[in-house]
């Protein structure tokens, strides 16, 4: 393991999804470093009403713009260059709006408003707003269950719900306005998602309901309606046919694959261009280790003391059962797969069931066998592929102990590595952590850890030899450099709010659900 040097930091600090930045929203300003060589590319100063009450931070997915959002605003940011500024102002609400996220292009933003009274989309390229009214799933948990961008064309496929029915409708990318819609036959449908080659839209019913799965053309006439009819090549599962219904419904990163996941312990893969189940996975009460079969266990206590050490992992030789979960006098027990995720690759598949929550089950679906089982001690909170580099997994377990500590596993590891990052961050360890995969270009992978104060990067490289993402000797320390901000040093680029009054949108949002034609301005100073 090799790791970088510490640097300031705070609660919203984030890598952009090409590997290639940080930006850390400080109390006045954005710090924007560059991985490669940790330095400071540049400082944006904030407007004084957005020094607290920041509510998202996030980048645009071509890692070109941040969003700042606070209760009444919403700002967006150049990253690199430019003096871009966008901002949209909201009238004054109770409460604040429920989830803000860019849309389908770096100018466009979705506003999600609280109680799920309306969507609103702002293009920040033609200074125009539009408001969709009745969004079904609106909070920051669920509001992507309910809406997808088309990746080839930006087409908005929305799932909005009134007087119990729910429609679905697809808006088109420069206007938003409503290309087709209609109401599918759906009791309670609870999520909608193109597939990656936008030839289909996937929509699934409440798990309430018996498991059935519709697949859509883009133009919206239903392909193929899924119910959970068990092959006929396979005994008969009466959890999938008769059991709860569909929970979750991943697709594979090629489009090839469907995961559709429901109350029992069994997961169809269906082939998304027949729409024909090809596979099913079924998670074993007792796990015998076999050639092809890893078992790994973990082991994280010294026998004569009980402390808590580092985990280790050991290779299970013989039959283990995992830690399954009880009724506890409950009056429903929730169970079923709860989490699946293909590796970028599409070859592997990570799932975690409701039943064992300390567990990782990792199938391979070349030949639908279980590949690896992996047990914690702790509940498995978290599940990330590396985007670039297959077979690669980053887990993460709930609970004191495990605050600072992150897992990563790949089939010719000797189990999970265990990566404790306190030892590396100065002072005192404490508040909320935050680790992800950075996407880097080298061998060797690397991981952006972060709690309130303090991030750096961690490569996974085991010798001296590996490049790193990032450039191991640290620079000097500039005179001008802030004091006491971990090797914070002084921009060479700053821009000031005033400084980007060039290209500036200002858009006022109306607060009710009127038409919004003359509530807009586009002021250029």
């Amino acid at each position: 393991m090799r790791f970088s040097r510490a640097l300031q930091s705070s609660p919203h600090s984030h890598p952009s999804p090409d590997g290639q930045l940080i930006a850390t929203l400080l109390p006045s300003s954005i710090v924007i470093r560059h991985i490669k060589s940790l330095d400071i590319l540049r400082t944006i100063k904030l407007p004084p009403d957005l020094s607290s009450g920041v509510t998202s931070f996030i980048w645009s997915p071509s890692s070109a713009k941040l969003l700042v959002a606070v209760v009444d605003q919403v700002h967006i940011f150049s990253a690199r260059d430019g003096n871009f500024h966008g901002t949209a102002r909201i009238p004054s609400s109770p409460a604040k709006p429920a989830f803000v996220d860019f849309g389908a292009t770096d100018r466009e933003v979705c506003i999600w408003s609280p109680f799920g009274i309306k969507l609103t989309l702002i293009n920040f390229a033609s200074s125009k707003a539009t408001e969709i009214s009745n969004p079904k799933f609106y909070n920051a948990t669920s509001a992507t269950k309910g809406c997808s961008f088309r990746s080839s064309t930006h087409h908005l496929a929305l799932l909005t719900r009134s007087s119990g029915k729910d429609m679905i409708s697809i808006h088109s990318p420069g206007t938003r306005e409503i290309d087709r819609s209609w109401y599918p036959d759906t009791i309670d449908a609870q999520g909608l998602v193109w597939t990656p080659d936008g030839k289909w839209l996937v929509v699934w019913e409440s798990s309430a309901q018996p498991p059935r799965v519709l697949f859509y053309t883009s133009d919206g006439h239903l392909f193929k309606d899924w119910r959970g009819v068990p092959l006929s090549h396979a005994p008969l599962d009466m959890g999938v046919q008769y059991g709860a219904g569909v929970r979750i419904v991943t697709l594979s990163p090629d489009g090839q694959r469907a995961a559709v996941a429901n109350g029992s312990t069994c997961i169809c893969i269906l082939n998304t261009p027949s729409m024909v189940e090809a596979m099913r996975l079924s998670h074993p009460h007792v796990v015998e280790p076999r050639d092809t079969l890893q078992i790994w266990q973990e082991q994280n206590t010294f026998p004569s003391t009980g402390s808590f050490s580092l985990p280790e992992f050991i290779k299970a030789a013989q039959p283990v059962t995992p830690h399954w979960t009880t009724p506890n006098n409950l009056p429903e027990l929730v169970s079923g797969c709860n989490l699946a995720k293909f590796d970028c690759s599409s070859s592997l598949l990570a799932t975690r069931l409701e039943d064992a929550p300390g567990t990782i089950w990792i199938w391979d679906i070349s030949s639908s066998d279980l590949r690896a089982v992996l047990m914690y001690h702790a509940n498995v909170t978290k599940l990330e592929w590396h985007p670039v580099q297959p077979e690669l997994l980053l887990a993460r377990c709930e609970g004191d102990n495990y605050g600072s500590l992150v897992f990563a596993w790949d089939p010719l590891s000797n189990g999970p590595r265990s990566l404790d990052m306190a030892p590396q961050f100065p002072g005192t360890f404490n508040g909320k952590t935050h680790a992800t995969w950075i996407r880097t270009t080298t061998e060797s992978a690397a991981i952006f850890y972060s709690n309130n104060t303090t991030c750096m990067v961690a490569s996974l490289a085991d010798s001296d030899q590996e490049t790193l993402p990032w450039e191991d000797d640290p620079p000097p320390i500039s005179p001008n450099s802030h004091q006491g901000n971990m090797g914070m040093q002084s921009s060479p680029t700053s821009a000031s709010v005033a400084e980007y009054a060039e290209d500036s949108i200002f858009i006022d949002v109306d607060d009710d659900t009127s038409e919004l034609d003359d509530t807009f301005q586009f002021i250029s100073q």
